[in-house]
């Protein structure tokens, strides 16, 4: 019997692995709280998985992970939380174990969720010091106000703590054997990792820092090369870095790429990242390009620098010329990301936008349409000055009967009109330029990950890599 069942409900695909399940199921086993990890991502009877196993661990403790609360994209404006609770019926009905709720899609909006869904608690932030606290807790060996980030009932209320935001830097490196990486390589076509975790950057309209803190926490680089060798040592050898940003600080992620070199995993591996257009030189293009980084994704967000101010983004359109250009002359696939439709844009900074991201001449260029709207953001408190939301004709989603937000909600400038104008009008804008991707959209222009199964069949075909250099080579051959 297992004194803890961890159960990863992320069901799409391609298939992504649960880095944080496998953090606090090491967390458990190295305090020798016995873990029996329950996966739902390839299972097709789920229900029937979750009774079976259950039935024979009968835990002390259910944990189940939420990726995240829906797809982010308001064309589709798909929720997972329907699917969260169906998944927590099913585990009442087959165990009266208390249920406890965490991931970084939680963490965005843990009250909401935890009454929507009808579980027993919920851990906030990172779980690795939390789920073991919570299991001295409830053998009364620790009070519930001393489990840092839980949430729990207590009369007609739900309470909650602080979050921790523990120092990760003497971290080890993870062993990766939770569940089977070998196979998440073969049907995700690539494995996560992390350097760091937290973002102290301000953009108004992101969740990372209600999921992850707003102070960086660094790893030690010879952590991250260990975690890199087991995987190695399973056959894993093309990955995607979690960081918000992989530059920020630099001079971490200097650390990182010297360490790789000088281990000589960069001969053996492939990467990506997330990182912004500032800072960004040429020296740390030459050193990520050396330790193996095959493309990096630039969240660029916009091409108008009023735009980028209104944001929350530290840098200017020229950043972003600038750092493509250091990638092109490099060979270096790269992708902008921009997100359109924020408080203040109109059809010409849209217009502008787009411009600059032609005239930049990245790989590709991703497009999101409309802003998701999270609670705790400064996003939020901005429009809540301006007035109710439900009076707010740039909203758009349901915003009565939706505690935190949690039910997708999207902000789209007026300026623009209605989501299917606005798509109308940014698709004339692109022109047919083959090199972007409008996500959300369902069609063959889309870049959603959400059960993408272009992305699916071009992975079982063999292709590794980013999603969205799996999809550019698709498309453009390169």
């Amino acid at each position: 019997m297992a004194e803890v069942v961890l159960i990863n409900a992320n069901t799409t695909k391609p298939a992504v692995a649960p880095l944080g399940l496998e953090y606090i199921a090491e967390a458990c086993q190295d305090q020798d709280i016995e873990v029996e990890v329950i996966d739902l991502c390839f299972a097709e009877d789920l229900a029937g998985i979750v009774s079976e196993r259950l039935s024979v661990a009968d835990p002390k403790l259910v944990g189940v992970s939420l990726r995240n609360t829906d797809d982010s994209y308001m064309l589709s404006a798909h929720s997972f939380i329907p699917g969260l609770a169906k998944l927590i019926r099913s585990i009442r009905d087959t165990v009266a174990t208390p249920i406890v709720l965490g991931g970084a899609g939680f963490s965005v909006a843990p009250t909401a969720i935890m009454k929507r869904v009808g579980a027993d608690y919920g851990v906030v932030g990172d779980g690795e010091q939390a789920l073991p606290l919570l299991v001295d807790a409830l053998q009364s060996r620790i009070e519930f106000c001393d489990v840092p980030g839980l949430l729990w009932h207590t009369d007609d209320e739900i309470r909650s703590n602080r979050p921790a935001w523990p120092d990760i830097s003497g971290k080890p490196g993870l062993r990766r054997d939770s569940v089977d990486t070998h196979r998440y390589f073969q049907r995700g076509g690539q494995l996560g990792l992390e350097t760091k975790r937290g973002c102290n950057r301000r953009c108004i309209y992101c969740a990372d820092p209600l999921s992850k803190g707003h102070r960086l926490r660094l790893r030690e680089p010879a952590a991250v090369a260990d975690e890199i060798t087991n995987l190695l040592d399973q056959d894993c050898n093309v990955y995607h870095l979690c960081d918000s940003e992989f530059n920020v600080p630099e001079a971490h992620a200097r650390a990182v790429c010297e360490e790789l070199i000088r281990r000589r995993l960069n001969r053996r591996i492939r990467w990506y990242a997330y990182l912004s257009p500032h800072p960004f030189s040429e020296e740390l293009a030459d050193l990520m390009q050396q330790a193996g980084c095959a493309g990096i994704d630039f969240g660029a967000d916009s091409g108008n620098d009023e735009m980028l101010h209104r944001l929350g983004r530290a840098f200017s359109h020229e950043d972003i010329g600038e750092a493509v250009r250091i990638c092109r002359d490099r060979n270096i696939p790269v992708m902008l990301d921009l997100l359109i439709g924020a408080p203040g844009e109109t059809q010409q900074t849209a217009s502008e936008t787009i411009s600059v991201a032609k005239s930049a001449s990245p790989s590709c260029v991703g497009i999101s349409l409309g802003v998701r709207i999270y609670a705790g953001t400064k996003l939020v408190q901005m429009l809540a000055d301006d007035g109710p939301l439900d009076d707010n004709p740039a909203i758009w989603g349901p915003t009565t009967a939706n505690e935190q937000l949690l039910d997708p909600v999207f902000y789209l400038s007026p300026e623009l009109g209605s989501p299917q104008q606005a798509t109308s009008l940014i698709s004339e804008m692109i022109g047919g330029d083959q090199r972007f991707f409008f996500g959300g959209t369902g069609d063959d222009s889309d870049y959603s990950y959400d059960d993408n199964q272009v992305l699916v069949e071009a992975i079982t075909s063999g292709a590794r890599g980013a999603y969205w250099d799996i999809l550019r080579r698709l498309r453009l051959g390169s």
